[in-house]
C-alpha cells in the first residue's frame, strides 16, 4: 500500500537565503522548533504556515513542498 507523505526543501531554501532556523522562525512568527520539525518532516505545516514560509523565502509552496509515496 502506498502511503503519501509531505516532503520538503525548506532547509535548502533557508540556507540558500543565509537564514538560520531561528531567523526564519522570527520572520514567519513561529518557534525555531516548529521550523525544525517541518524541515525534518515530523510536522506537516498548515496551509497558512506553508504560504508564509514560501512568501518569506520568495518562492512558491510547490517549490518548498512535494508529495512522496512510500511502500
Amino acid at each position: 500500500m502506498n502511503e503519501r507523505r509531505l516532503g520538503n526543501r525548506l532547509k535548502e531554501w533557508r540556507t540558500q537565503r543565509g537564514l538560520t532556523q531561528t531567523d526564519l522562525a522570527v520572520l514567519v512568527g513561529v518557534s525555531r522548533k516548529t521550523i525544525n520539525t517541518v524541515e525534518n518532516s515530523v510536522f506537516v505545516p498548515s496551509t497558512l504556515l506553508a504560504l508564509a514560509l514560501a512568501h518569506t523565502l520568495e518562492t512558491s509552496v510547490e517549490q518548498l513542498f512535494y508529495i512522496t509515496s512510500e511502500e
